[in-house]
């Protein structure tokens, strides 16, 4: 099985709608994974039906006894996330900022103060028609985002019987969500854009990427907006030896086919054309068509 993953730079480059349409025109049997845990939108444009739904424990939290506390003061002294305090005349955890490092507990001389494990999420799974769709929702306030998408990974494995794709929308950026994401993967695909810090964007995340031993193909969307950028970005992914897998036009279809709920591909449409011939370049280079 081809373990395929579209990622980008920075938010807003296209990269949901990229792998919505790969999805909708692949043409072979897959699973999907909505890898970005933070602002999960793939199911947007796939109109999933819910299968499972199950709660994601991430870090412990502290939680301080009452009946034991002495009043002491020495958890919040040793707190460096200003996660104690006083309320009520009484110590107690503002949730949202406790780290659940374990500090407090291990300098409570009264042992008022335990890690408890605090749901911060949900994972789905889901059918559609296109394929059946690992997924999850992260509360606000919530960390632990790379965790979460290693279970969501887990969840598309399981799924996965029978594929010969697994394609996952990743996360923006080069932090632990996508560290995450394209972990155990084949191949990366980085959608970008021909904007002022596009190229800046798609060096860092190709150097990133290359730790995990992965091959690299680069989508540049609404190149024809600024083409003196896109000509520096298609001369530097030939200097490190990437294919451009394709070149996607800017395309008021585009924004209707997303504003409608539904892949992009759905249609005839400049943008609809050059989706396919990534599809086709894409699969190609990966040995699927």
């Amino acid at each position: 099985m081809i373990r395929l993953a579209v990622v980008s730079g920075k938010g807003g480059t296209g990269k949901t709608m990229v792998t919505a349409a790969l999805a909708d025109i692949g043409g072979v049997p897959q699973v999907l994974a909505d890898c970005d845990v933070d602002a999960a939108n793939l199911a947007l444009l796939l109109a999933p039906r819910r299968l499972t739904t199950e709660e994601f424990r991430g870090l412990a939290a502290a939680r301080i006894d009452p009946a034991r506390c002495r009043d002491c003061g020495i958890c919040a002294d040793r707190c460096r996330f200003g996660a104690i305090v006083r309320r009520d005349d009484a110590w107690t955890v503002d949730a949202l900022h406790c780290e659940g490092c374990g500090v407090c507990a291990y300098a409570c001389p009264m042992g008022a103060i335990s890690m408890e494990p605090r749901v911060c999420g949900e994972i789905y799974t889901s059918t559609t028609d296109l394929g059946d769709l690992a997924h999850a929702r992260l509360f606000p306030g919530s960390g632990n985002s790379g965790l979460l998408v290693t279970e969501v990974k887990k969840r598309a494995a399981a799924l996965s019987k029978g594929a010969d794709l697994m394609l996952a929308d990743g996360p923006p950026g080069i932090g632990c969500p996508l560290i995450a994401t394209v972990g155990g993967m084949g191949a990366v695909l980085i959608v970008t854009e021909p904007g002022i810090s596009a190229l800046h964007d798609l060096g860092r995340l190709v150097t990133v990427c290359r730790r995990f031993d992965v091959r690299i193909f680069v989508a540049i969307n609404r190149f024809d907006l600024a083409e003196d950028i896109c000509r520096e970005i298609e001369d530097y992914c030939a200097k490190e030896d990437i294919t451009v897998a394709g070149k996607i036009p800017f395309d008021p279809a585009v924004v209707a086919a997303v504003q409608s709920g539904r892949p992009a591909t759905r249609g005839d449409s400049p943008a609809a054309e050059a989706l396919r011939a990534l599809r086709d370049n894409l699969f190609r280079e990966l040995g699927l068509q």
